[in-house]
């Protein structure tokens, strides 16, 4: 089915940062567009606003006046929910509250026409709950936008048990022509995006929950190593610590206490606290006037080595070979099991056992292990743990090895998997689930990640890249290390590994 035509009348119901933010998508693709709101001028008010952002743009040299203009004049709030009766597509914005919206849609039901396609913004509940009592829930839909809607490129398109397939695409057809890049889905707790993410916040509350390291260093290494825009403290501060903790216990309770999503009782502390972030003006970090950020630990600066041992293919890491060369140290290669080796020190990327149970397995001594990164040939940081009886000489010959190759060593407490690898890992599992219960393909869920949420790559593809082999060996030994079921590996993967398959091509 086709995007609808530019001339369709569209209707929000919303006016607040959401509702007003499609509102003003939908404008600016061309459509007369009615934001209708119960609080008395509030609908006026965000189309004043709207008027007022793009005005900014005209400002700044982003935006002609005359389209800014245009815009504006597409957008007209409407007084009675009836004034919205003649619309080919109407956008619920309104409060997350199931038997709110379903009111909602009945009330809309008997108002607009047969061909109307309803949509729930909602991004937490049931399309088939919503859909449920209506006398036509096949015309029910999610179109799930990502805040700010005129910023944020990810639309899900989410189908419920009825929901026509003509309806789903002609969504997933108007998203595109919105210049948005729209994903379907299917109508699971927190569908792709809130699903998939859990881990990113997990981990690292978990890492932190044990000492593994601190909320800089931890933030550090998921930025400088991970290649993501923020490591998962600064995020949940930035969001909220009430809204993010709510939703993790929304997804870990509609999935029956799956213990994958089970929430942080360090962030439980934070919001019985009333530190939600920066909004409270203190969550993991303080950002009162004038409070000083503390910084990543790093290793004292150390000695250049003169050269290093490369014993055979060091997988995902090789581009650190390369770097290390260019940096003046001589590489002398051996055939080996993928190690490094400086002086007395080995070396080797973590592939999710800790550093002192791989010391006793291999029979290593003065063992050290490194973390994933996205692209070691631009890292500017790497987690690295030492086996138990390392000395100071072996922290110092691997401090000066990779600092010889600007990269800044963040010493962490012997963890499985460390802590890029371990989020990476748990990422792609939570995407490989998704995909084998049908929520999404692995192209949409890789869309998804890096256009709602910004990943530097999406977690199959990233999977594809490192191996899936690689991804399936540190969730057996984070399984193995932990006892739980949290760390249990995706059939999908093992079943890719098994068959030498990749999820893309």
């Amino acid at each position: 089915m086709s995007a609808l035509h530019k001339d369709a009348a569209i209707a929000v119901i919303g006016a607040g940062a959401m509702g007003a933010g499609i509102a003003q998508v939908a404008a600016q693709a061309g459509h007369p567009v009615a934001l209708y709101d119960t609080r008395e001028g509030a609908a006026a008010q965000a189309i004043a606003g709207i008027a007022k952002q793009l005005g900014k743009r005209v400002d700044a040299g982003k935006l002609d006046a005359a389209e800014r203009d245009a815009v504006v004049a597409r957008l007209t709030p409407a007084a009675r929910l009836e004034d919205l009766a003649g619309s080919a597509l109407v956008v619920e914005a309104i409060v997350e509250n199931l038997e709110v919206k379903r009111g909602l849609f009945a009330q809309l039901e008997a108002i607009c026409g047969d061909d109307c396609i309803l949509a729930s913004n909602t991004s937490s509940l049931s399309i088939t709950s919503l859909a449920a009592t209506l006398k036509r829930p096949e015309r029910v839909a999610g179109l799930h936008f990502f805040n700010p809607a005129p910023v944020m490129a990810l639309v899900e398109i989410v189908a419920g048990l009825a929901s026509d397939k003509a309806i789903t695409d002609c969504l997933y057809a108007t998203a595109k022509a919105w210049g948005k890049k729209p994903v379907h889905t299917k109508s699971t707790p927190g569908f792709i995006v809130n699903r998939v993410a859990r881990p990113f916040y997990a981990e690292s509350l978990r890492l932190l929950q044990e000492g593994a390291s601190d909320c800089a260093s931890l933030d550090a290494l998921l930025r400088d190593a991970g290649g993501f825009r923020m490591g998962a403290f600064e995020l949940t501060d930035l969001i909220g610590h009430d809204v993010n903790y709510a939703v993790t216990c929304s997804v870990f309770n509609a999935y029956y206490g799956d213990f994958r999503f089970q929430p942080s009782l360090i962030q439980k502390e934070l919001v019985d606290a009333g530190r939600f972030g920066r909004k409270s003006g203190r969550g993991f970090y303080d950002y009162a006037e004038g409070a000083e950020r503390p910084a990543a630990q790093s290793l004292p600066t150390a000695a250049k080595p003169a050269c290093v041992v490369v014993e055979g293919d060091l997988g995902p890491a090789a581009a650190l070979v390369e770097r290390l060369q260019a940096a003046g140290i001589e590489i002398i290669r051996r055939d080996g099991a993928g190690l490094l080796r400086v002086g007395e020190v080995v070396l080797a990327l973590s592939d999710g056992r800790m550093a002192a149970e791989r010391a006793r397995d291999e029979g290593l001594r003065n063992l050290a292990l490194f973390d994933l990164a996205l692209d070691y040939a631009k890292a500017t940081r790497l987690a690295v743990a030492f086996a138990a009886g390392s000395d100071e000489a072996a922290r110092e010959a691997v401090a000066g090895l990779l600092q010889a190759a600007g990269i800044a060593v963040t010493e962490v407490t012997d963890s499985p998997a460390l802590v890029v690898l371990r989020t990476v890992a748990m990422l792609a599992n939570e995407a490989a689930d998704a995909v084998l219960q049908g929520v999404g393909s692995a192209a949409d869920i890789d869309l998804a990640m890096c256009a709602g949420v910004n990943y530097p790559k999406g977690p199959l593809a990233w999977a594809d890249a490192i191996g899936v082999g690689t991804v399936l060996g540190a969730l057996d030994h984070l399984q193995r290390s932990y006892g739980e079921d949290r760390y249990r590996p995706s059939l999908l993967l093992r079943r890719l590994h098994c068959a030498g398959e990749r999820f893309h091509g």
